[in-house]
């Protein structure tokens, strides 16, 4: 009996740590493919057309979406009314669209580390739409985040090495500008769609669906109107590597959702908060070694206290629910409790 309760902790800490790992990899190559394609040229020609990307990368995820709905015998029939699923998706395809154009001039470590910062705006969108609250601890840690990220932004360089102006400065604040767009938007996106959840009760690969449904055909209506589709077709066929390190980027983005749904659904929100704070590391780390951005003792202090302030709430998360009487069931029933906690994260 003590041997199959043994083997079967073992079988439990094994699927966790591929979870974790398809996390931390499917992100690790979705970062570096999206630096290599909107910061580095094609036989000396940038792409430009981040709309593009955002159409491939939401297509895919339909097809995923679909997919999986069969698999888990889930209907993808419209459940609410489908201008809400609208409201989200205009919404999304701005935030990832000020995303990618945000690397155009910023680097990649300074994408990825104002990420962090939206912890502070998702607590604010939060308490104005669903009424939340939240304890001292949280301010606190998200004050630490804020901090440390301000002081990593103020204290060395962090323009995008193929800014489109000699003047960093310049690409500097167009960046940050562009960021703070992105977490305003992103911080919408997400108690909207926890509205769809507690109104309508849809499953997640429905939401799924239909929000991506409908973030691809906005997008592809963003470039058909602004004429930049052609551009975008016209840049694959004379650079098929582009096409190909696109497919490759919903790919990675794809993959990515598969292990964090499953994850969450069966280790809760505070293991996959832990896992994204040890990919969110990783990547920087990687970008750094991997394109050789210039950094500064201040930097690496101030990554330091960002870094320490988020293992913190997740070290914290985790004693909390350590052995409680729930510990066998999943920590989280829905999909709603796993995106409030993946954008807190």
């Amino acid at each position: 009996m003590a041997q199959e309760d043994s083997q079967s902790r073992m079988d439990v800490a094994l699927r966790c740590c591929v979870y974790a790992g398809g996390i931390i990899g499917a992100l690790w190559v979705y970062g570096l493919l999206q630096e290599k394609i909107m910061q580095h040229p094609y036989d000396g020609e940038k792409f430009n057309t981040s709309e593009f990307l955002v159409f491939c990368n939401r297509f895919f995820a339909v097809l995923f979406s679909l997919g999986m709905a069969k698999i888990h015998k889930e209907d993808c029939w419209l459940k609410a009314p489908l201008w809400k699923y609208v409201v989200v998706s205009v919404s999304n395809v701005l935030a990832t669209t000020c995303q990618y154009e945000a690397l155009k001039y910023v680097s990649f470590p300074v994408q990825m580390l104002g990420k962090s910062f939206k912890m502070m705006p998702v607590m604010l969108w939060g308490i104005v739409i669903s009424g939340k609250r939240y304890g001292l601890k949280e301010w606190l840690i998200a004050l630490f985040i804020t901090v440390g990220v301000t002081m990593f932004l103020l204290t060395g360089p962090i323009a995008s090495p193929s800014g489109e102006n000699t003047d960093t400065t310049q690409d500097s604040v167009k960046g940050l500008l562009l960021l703070v767009l992105f977490l305003a938007l992103d911080g919408i996106t997400s108690p909207m769609q926890q509205l769809l959840f507690e109104q309508y009760r849809t499953s997640k690969y429905n939401q799924m669906f239909w929000v991506n449904s409908a973030s691809a055909t906005v997008s592809l209506g963003i470039m058909l109107c602004s004429g930049s589709l052609w551009n975008a077709l016209a840049f694959c066929g004379n650079h098929p590597a582009l096409l190909a390190n696109a497919l490759e980027l919903s790919a990675a983005q794809v993959t990515s959702q598969f292990f964090i749904y499953s994850q969450v659904k069966e280790f809760g929100a505070v293991v996959f908060a832990a896992t994204m704070n040890v990919r969110q590391l990783f990547s920087i780390m990687t970008s750094y070694i991997t394109y050789h951005h210039s950094i500064t003792a201040l930097q690496v202090l101030s990554l330091g206290l960002v870094f320490g302030a988020l293992f913190y709430k997740s070290f914290s998360g985790l004693m909390a629910v350590q052995d409680p009487p729930e510990e066998k069931t999943p920590l989280l029933k829905d999909a709603k409790d796993a995106k409030d906690q993946r954008n807190l994260a």
